[in-house]
């Protein structure tokens, strides 16, 4: 349910706009009730009769009491949550040349928040892309790009998969999705209970998956995997929508993408199963306040600690400097997680942080 509030309000009162649209984002997913179910049959643990659940059986939900009082302590944080309030990050102008030339190498590039463009064998795979101004149910107000992203869509490769972590705003951008659909025509994958949605509203190539379900897509064998999380876009969907991570087996290389997720065993069950990663891409950003946030975000310890659950040979850091989400500042991710290599003794140079726009190129084994 979206309210009509006139222009001039947004102009008058901007910072009050974007956090109580920040709020509002949260709410409509915190808050959906459970009454939607998922067209598939499913049988499995992880799927009830109120929709899917989390591998952790102590997860708790996040009720109405706790986002008002996480909303009521914003109002008086110490440091302001506005994005121009920071200082600018460098940036990569890049105009997607050296990717098109690319056809055999391993490469990822960060494109902002959780967008990245994995490169595997030679094909092009994007992850929870999202180039709209905003993640909000509306366009015209609600959390806004502090960075702009490091590549136009006109400057991509071409585009062979999609693969969609869950159904929030800031992982599902709709309007990213159909100018996706109209010039590249990919394959969407997605966790299941999002195919009809996604139907709706004019993606052709749909696929569904259930956790460790697994498709092979121009050779890639594509695994989706669990995660600590929840899905909702609306009042009346929590949780109606499976979420999930991706594990993507090339030839010679393999590479995982976290998407969004709290921290549990799920990372080394898939660390035991695939082996090892040649490339974990982890969020380390949306993380505080802890009490509200550790559910369903890891921070930088834990993402530290994932990856070598994942027993991955380097870690590239994603989900920070795009969106305002949380209270940490937009400039702590990565010096935590460069702190937590260092209190583990773990090489920094298997930490990948790139500029948004940045590509990294992996030689073969």
């Amino acid at each position: 349910m979206l309210y009509v509030i006139p222009n001039g309000f947004w102009q008058v009162f901007p910072k009050f706009t974007n956090r109580f649209f920040l709020c509002l984002s949260i709410s409509l997913s915190l808050l959906s009730a459970t009454s939607c179910s998922a067209k598939k049959e499913i049988t499995k643990e992880h799927y009830t009769s109120t929709g899917y659940k989390n591998p952790n059986p102590n997860f708790e939900k996040l009720g109405f009491g706790s986002l008002l009082k996480w909303s009521s302590t914003r109002w008086k944080n110490e440091h302001s949550i506005e994005p121009e309030d920071y200082p600018k990050f460098q940036m990569v102008d890049n105009d997607g040349l050296s990717l098109k030339q690319n056809d055999s190498k391993l490469s990822v590039t960060w494109i902002g928040h959780a967008t990245t463009l994995i490169q595997l064998d030679g094909v092009n795979i994007l992850t929870d892309p999202i180039w709209s101004e905003r993640c909000s149910p509306v366009s015209f107000a609600g959390p806004k790009r502090y960075t702009q992203p490091g590549i136009q869509i006109e400057n991509l490769p071409n585009i062979d998969i999609v693969i969609l972590s869950h159904n929030h705003y800031d992982h599902m951008d709709l309007p990213t999705l159909k100018i996706l659909e109209t010039k590249f025509h990919p394959k969407f994958l997605v966790g299941l209970g999002n195919g009809a949605f996604l139907n709706d509203n004019g993606l052709s190539q749909v696929t569904e998956m259930d956790w460790w379900d697994e498709i092979i897509l121009k050779g890639i064998q594509i695994h989706f995997t669990p995660t600590q999380h929840f899905s909702g876009r609306g009042l009346f969907d929590r949780d109606s929508s499976l979420w999930g991570s991706y594990a993507l087996v090339g030839a010679k290389s393999k590479v995982y993408f976290a998407g969004d997720t709290g921290y549990y065993t799920h990372f080394k069950a898939i660390g035991q199963k695939f082996g090892s990663f040649d490339v974990a891409i982890l969020p380390i950003g949306a993380t505080e306040p802890r009490w509200f946030m550790a559910p369903v975000h890891i921070d930088a310890k834990e993402a530290v600690q994932a990856f070598e659950d994942l027993n991955a040979k380097f870690f590239i850091p994603m989900h920070y400097q795009t969106f305002v989400l949380s209270d940490e500042p937009l400039d702590s991710p990565v010096p935590m997680t460069k702190q937590n290599f260092l209190n583990k003794k773990i090489d920094l140079m298997r930490l990948i942080a790139l500029k948004i726009g940045e590509s990294r190129f992996f030689d073969s084994k």
